[in-house]
């Protein structure tokens, strides 16, 4: 894993695909050329945030499919797709096209749970079911079996000239695979249980971490559902860390003051967990990459990772994302030992 002297295998970012409602494409056009941009910088992987109801990527996959066509070696991923929201059959076959279109590099992360503000349209969604729906992780594996062949249907033949079969069409081998899941150390145990691979992100859940909710050190709880996931998994596991990690070295002094405004703004709701559940927040890192590499190399969870995805912030301007992920890409992770791909 990366520590000082090793080197950093993949690095990656996730974007939020921001838009404006009432002139949506400029925007969505913006996400795919950020895409492009990403594959020339030699980045392994770009992330694509999933956000319904709002002016943000509700259909992570369309943006992939299209992203397919304009590139031909970075990885496609989302963090996270809802699967609440989601039928596992048909996002099956939604999944295996685009992998195949992409030549395999589509890496599918999902959560399970009640979706956001379900109440305010649960009958839209579903008008007859809405109280009967099981959003268990038991969708999850309904995804996984249908992307990895298993029988959806018990009836396989002809149809007049039609022809049909068990399993879900089309099949891309090695994707269910590819299938990431987050969460705290519960969840962490269930992905390393069941194979998937394990995604991390900037928040943490104290309620289920060792410790409960003291120490409420993010790094600290961090690495611990990381080392419980390998733990848990008796395969080759990936794992991806996600914080928000700002480089400033190109960066003109009203992003720098912009940048560092933003993060003291998020400051607050780092100090001690938040909610029922004991929701704990990473700080936001922003600084000269080479500072930034050293708070890396001492964050526990980042030492125990396989991969990194940073997340670009809410709120900024086009040209802001482009100084942040070209600093990525030329100054931090040079710095963490990693070199672009070409």
């Amino acid at each position: 894993m990366p520590r000082r002297g090793e080197p950093l295998r993949k690095l990656g970012f996730l974007t939020i695909g921001r838009f404006d409602a009432d002139n949506p494409r400029p925007g969505i056009e913006e996400t795919l050329q950020v895409i492009e941009l990403a594959e020339q910088l030699g980045f392994d992987s770009v992330w694509l945030r999933c956000r319904h109801l709002q002016p943000g990527i509700s259909s992570p996959v369309a943006i992939m499919a299209a992203a397919t066509q304009r590139t031909s070696r970075i990885e496609l991923g989302t963090a996270v797709i809802p699967l609440g929201l989601e039928n596992p059959m048909r996002l099956a076959e939604d999944l295996a096209t685009v992998d195949l279109l992409s030549g395999g590099r589509i890496n599918p992360g999902v959560s399970v749970g009640t979706p956001m503000l379900y109440e305010h349209y649960k009958t839209a969604l579903y008008p007859d079911t809405h109280d009967r729906e099981d959003f268990s992780k038991e969708r999850v594996l309904r995804l996984v079996r249908a992307l990895r062949g298993d029988p959806v249907s018990d009836f396989a033949g002809t149809v007049g000239i039609e022809q049909f079969t068990r399993a879900v069409q089309p099949h891309s081998p090695g994707l269910a695979g590819r299938v990431w899941y987050g969460g705290g150390r519960d969840s962490a145990v269930w992905a390393g249980e069941h194979g998937l691979n394990y995604l991390t992100s900037s928040v943490v859940s104290t309620e289920d971490s060792l410790g409960g909710t003291s120490p409420v050190d993010f790094a600290t709880i961090q690495a611990e559902h990381i080392d419980a996931y390998r733990a848990a998994h008796t395969g080759t596991p990936r794992v991806s860390q996600g914080l928000v990690v700002i480089p400033t070295d190109s960066a003109t002094d009203d992003q720098v003051r912009r940048y560092r405004d933003y993060a003291a703004g998020r400051f607050e709701r780092t100090k001690e967990p938040q909610g029922p559940r004991g929701m704990l927040f990473s700080p936001d890192y922003v600084g000269p990459s080479a500072e930034l590499a050293d708070r890396l190399y001492e964050h526990a969870g980042f030492q125990r990772a396989d991969e990194i995805t940073f997340a670009l912030p809410f709120t900024f301007e086009p040209a802001d994302y482009t100084q942040i992920i070209t600093d990525l890409a030329a100054h931090l992770g040079p710095a963490l030992g990693w070199a672009p791909t070409v």
